[in-house]
């Protein structure tokens, strides 16, 4: 087959109807969105973009402004709570922590991976194919997976949370 023939037939409509570049503008005029033009024309939002850039047609600063997001539409931004969480904390008087001695956690109790139940602290000990590796097996805080000693380590409070 040639190179200059295609397999599939080629519709040689033009994009860019008479009647769709007056949808376009009159929608651009009305404050609608790209997305919003696009969906009405029946075009993608970014040939929409390129030929209002090609047509340079700029919207005044002070012109339709476009209706504020209900609340529902308001995405979930994880470092406004971030952000709402640090304010919390700093609103909350802070208890002091009490000092803990650094005792050793590990007292013996150690389990392999057959052993480990939810009775039993799954904090691993050693590296994952070492042959001393287990876990530690310690009597767990109820509703945690570590014991006390390893949930201290497992559950700082950082620095910036303070």
């Amino acid at each position: 087959m040639p190179a200059n023939q295609t397999t599939h037939q080629l519709t040689n409509h033009p994009t860019w109807t008479t009647e769709r570049l007056e949808l376009l503008k009159s929608g651009f005029e009305a404050g609608l969105s790209c997305r919003e033009i696009a969906a009405h024309i029946g075009v993608s939002r970014n040939a929409v973009i390129g030929k209002i850039s090609r047509m340079n047609l700029t919207r005044e600063k002070a012109g339709v402004r476009r209706p504020a997001r209900k609340a529902a539409e308001t995405a979930y931004r994880p470092k406004a709570a971030a952000t709402f969480r640090q304010y919390l904390l700093k609103a909350v008087p802070a208890e002091p922590e009490p000092i803990v001695e650094d005792d050793s956690i590990h007292n013996g109790h150690s389990c392999s991976l057959f052993e480990l139940s939810k009775e039993r602290c799954r904090w691993p000990i050693s590296s994952p194919g070492a042959a001393d590796f287990c876990f530690c097996g310690n009597t767990p805080i109820e509703g945690l997976p570590y014991c006390p000693g390893h949930s201290r380590l497992a559950y700082r409070v950082s620095a910036r949370e303070r």
